[in-house]
């Protein structure tokens, strides 16, 4: 497949992805999908026709939110997609003078994305082998960095859905509690170790209700599709806190969102087998079928006046806990999701140092300082620093990407 529209051959949106979005559009908010650097307004499209027969609700794409349009289900969500595909193909029903020229395509610069999803509730997990090994080497004992549990179940906690923000919104350091080394009594002020974590998220497509459970291989009937997260973390605050209850003010300030929503159909291409789990895992956990992603991931850190620095290459396809697992195990007790929760996958580490996913590992709790351009060093994120992240997927021609997540932090 070729669209009409210009794709260049990195660019994340190809004919082959078609994600979804809500931007602001003069004002107005749209829901719409992109192809290279235009964006599809679709309740535009909509007026051409290309969606007849569906039984749309009135104004379904002039929501706040991509949550009603989700709700509808997939028989029809994946034949929006797929009617927009043909559209926007080559000779497609939308080629023509009369609809480049109109209200249905905009330059990609000139509207502002906005946060996609509603999001109810988020569960955010630690999924990745190596980088709970990582974690536990640090702070515990090398010889048994992984916790009894971590093999037998997809380890996760509750976060906070209010402050999760969309690529571009700048974040304010946190403030909290930490214990300096070598002192009696904690302190109050900036963390001093703000870091990132790199990770992705799904967005659940489907109510429950209270008391049912989703098995493994019902999973993906549940899930609408993946996003681009950084779940921003203070280290020093977390460290004091933790125990008995887990993460709290280290984790609830700020976490970061792409701003489109790529659908489970975009990604089937990219479906690749996951790490062998030893010990075997509870029946409830087992599946069958290759559920693990391969999505490249790379992490970069732009000071407020310096140059780039990649400090992480990494890919999806290393988590040990799948997302089918992690929705199954989410619900075994008979907890309901609804429509627009979001679940993490935990930060994302891979098997060599320049693959992880988070600046605790790759500056080894601060002992293996990062080398800048500009001849600074970084063993956590500094005020005035960007986190960029990418994520794609590239296989046979057919590439697939989420888009930027990028935030920068103030003082």
């Amino acid at each position: 497949m070729q669209s009409f529209i210009y794709v260049n051959d990195q660019s994340d949106f190809t004919i082959y992805n078609i994600p979804f979005g809500v931007c602001d559009k003069a004002g107005d908010t749209a829901i719409c999908t992109r192809v290279g650097d235009v964006v599809v307004d679709l309740s535009e499209c909509e007026r051409t026709g290309i969606f007849e027969n569906l039984a749309l609700p009135e104004g379904i794409f002039r929501r706040q939110y991509l949550n009603d349009f989700i709700a509808l289900g997939k028989n029809v969500t994946r034949e929006v997609r797929l009617r927009l595909q043909a559209a926007l193909t080559r000779g497609g029903r939308l080629d023509n003078d009369i609809f480049r020229e109109s209200a249905i395509f905009i330059p990609a610069d000139d509207v502002h994305m906005l946060l996609p999803i509603q999001i109810g509730d988020y569960t955010d997990f630690y999924s990745s082998r190596e980088h709970a090994t990582n974690v536990g080497i640090m702070f515990r004992d090398p010889a048994n960095a992984l916790l009894p549990n971590w093999l037998h179940l997809p380890v996760g906690y509750h976060g906070r859905a209010s402050s999760i923000v969309v690529s571009g919104t700048e974040i304010k350091r946190p403030k909290g509690q930490t214990m300096p080394e070598g002192a009696d009594s904690p302190v109050f002020g900036p963390t001093k170790q703000l870091d990132f974590e790199l990770e992705m998220a799904f967005v659940v497509g489907k109510d429950t209700s209270p008391g049912d459970s989703i098995s493994t291989s019902e999973a993906e009937d549940y899930i609408f599709g993946l996003m681009l997260f950084n779940d921003w973390s203070a280290r020093d605050i977390q460290k004091w806190e933790y125990v008995p209850l887990g993460p709290f003010l280290a984790k609830n300030f700020a976490s970061t969102l792409s701003p489109w929503v790529v659908t489970l159909e975009a990604m089937e291409p990219f479906r690749v087998s996951g790490p062998v789990q030893q010990p075997a895992v509870l029946p409830y956990l087992q599946y069958s079928g290759d559920k693990n992603y391969d999505i490249h991931l790379r992490v970069d850190i732009e000071p407020s006046n310096g140059p780039e620095k990649t400090v992480s290459v990494s890919n999806f396809r290393y988590m040990y806990w799948n997302m089918c697992q992690q929705l199954a195990h989410h619900t075994v007790n008979g907890c309901n999701v609804r429509v627009g929760d979001l679940m993490a996958s935990g930060t994302i580490s891979g098997p060599a140092p320049d693959s992880y996913g988070s600046m605790l590992e790759i500056a080894w709790k601060g002992t293996k300082p990062v080398q800048m351009p500009d001849g600074s060093e970084r063993k956590f994120i500094l005020d005035g620093d960007t986190v960029r992240m990418r994520a794609w997927s590239e296989k046979s021609g057919i590439r697939v990407g989420f888009g930027p997540c990028d935030g920068k932090i103030l003082g």
